[in-house]
């Protein structure tokens, strides 16, 4: 029976106004998209792995905790360097994806490894996230599952403790993840994995590279040479120390309000060479106004006080599209983004929810089938609903640096990726940083 005692629903946050050009210099949480992978490379690999710098937010702990059910060893009590060693794959077990689209598509290759029945479910509107590509994919491989008639979540995976492997055709036209979560468990397959995707064009593929990278970076032999194919050889991985970047979509709130307010924000901690689509980031900005420029002290940020308008596909990046979208409302002229139609199926149906709650604020936005048409106008304060969604609650910072009363309905939804994010902000606008 659940818990029957009432909870008092979030109170909602003011976004600050910023009256004066932003100047900081700021260290940012770790990549939660290099902090999952290394945990799931690190549980299936022959010895221990540490991460430095790791993420920990709520996404990143539901995958550690996870692969802790699971049977990995998980030690993440310093902040900074977290210990996994691997252990063998043990059910029964029981895995909350929370609302992550990482844990819900890394993990059950991972469960199917495991001696077992591991169950899967998270919070309700998981549920409706892409996961039947994968699941079809997984039997096909010789994985045993059982789904409801949805294919979706809640799901069992009977695990036998190993994976047949082989070829699969899948169509991962709606996430990336589909793909690397196949990926990531194919070394410990038998006959490791072909994966061949078939349909409209995989978005976000700097996340597809990153986890060839990563799997080649732990030992993996991976063959990504031929376009929508990926194969995977069967053999160890290798226990290591992975150094985790900070985290490129959690900056981009931090650099656009650089922009908006012709200021200058610096963000510690950026490697020379990137696993994250730094120089994608880098060119948007700089199309939109900004300056961009990688030294020794970080990544900088500088605008001028104006916003140039944009036309671009983020196809690629489309974890960006909330932020660029504040962006666009208030730029000199009008803005079409494109390319954007797997966003639906984020936490949120990100397209239709930002068009909804900026059209509430006074914005003239279209939506159309994969992407937004914006017309800047002015805009006005008013309630700004998250979905329980980390990137609408940054996008509402953004438009609230220039645009005074945009009350944010629940900003602890960035717990998920960043629960510092408040407060940094915060700072970060009043100069307190």
């Amino acid at each position: 029976m659940g818990n029957l005692t009432a909870t008092r629903p979030p109170q909602p946050w003011t976004a600050p106004t910023a009256s004066d050009p932003v100047a900081a210099t700021l260290r940012l949480p770790g990549s939660k998209s290099m902090t999952a992978r290394a945990l799931v490379l690190g549980a299936l690999a022959s010895g221990p792995s540490t991460l430095a710098r790791p993420l920990r937010a709520r996404d990143t702990e539901l995958m550690a905790g996870g692969l802790r059910e699971l049977g990995a060893h998980m030690s993440a009590s310093d902040d900074d360097r977290w210990l996994v060693r691997p252990h063998a794959l043990v059910g029964p077990a029981h895995v909350d994806v929370g609302l992550a689209g990482t844990v819900m598509r890394f993990l059950p290759p991972v469960a199917g490894l495991a001696a077992g029945r591991v169950t899967f479910d998270g919070d309700p509107h998981a549920r409706t996230r892409p996961l039947g590509p994968l699941i079809g994919a997984l039997r096909t491989l010789g994985v045993r599952i059982d789904t409801p008639p949805t294919g979706s979540l809640p799901l069992v995976v009977l695990g036998a403790g190993r994976v047949t492997g082989g070829e699969v055709v899948i169509d991962a036209s709606a996430s990336s993840q589909l793909v690397s979560g196949l990926l990531l468990a194919a070394p410990r397959f038998d006959r490791g994995v072909v994966v061949r995707h078939q349909g409209p064009p995989v978005p976000s593929a700097p996340h597809l590279r990153m986890t060839v990278q990563m799997l080649r970076a732990a030992g993996a032999a991976v063959d990504d040479t031929t376009p929508d194919v990926w194969v995977v050889e069967p053999g160890p991985l290798t226990g290591r120390g992975w150094e985790i970047e900070p985290d490129l979509s959690g900056a981009a709130p931090f650099f656009a309000a650089a922009l908006v307010t012709g200021g200058e924000v610096t963000l510690q901690g950026w490697p020379r060479s990137s696993l994250q689509p730094v120089e994608q980031l880098r060119e948007l900005l700089h199309r939109m106004g900004g300056e961009v420029t990688l030294g020794t002290d970080g990544l900088t940020v500088r605008g001028t006080g104006t916003v140039r308008g944009l036309d671009a596909d983020l196809s690629d990046v489309g974890e960006l599209t909330p932020v660029l979208t504040a962006l666009t409302l208030l730029a000199d002229g009008p803005s079409r983004l494109t390319g954007i139609g797997h966003i639906r199926g984020h936490e949120s149906d990100r397209v239709t929810a930002l068009a909804k709650e900026f059209a509430g604020l006074g914005a003239d936005v279209t939506e159309t089938h994969d992407g937004l048409e914006i017309r800047p106008r002015p805009l006005r304060g008013g309630t700004f609903r998250t979905y329980a969604d980390h990137r609408m609650a940054h996008a509402a910072a953004v438009a609230g640096l220039a645009v005074p009363g945009i009350e944010v309905d629940d900003v602890t939804c960035t717990s998920k990726t960043m629960p510092e994010f408040p407060a940094l902000w915060s700072g970060m606008v009043t100069g307190k940083n």
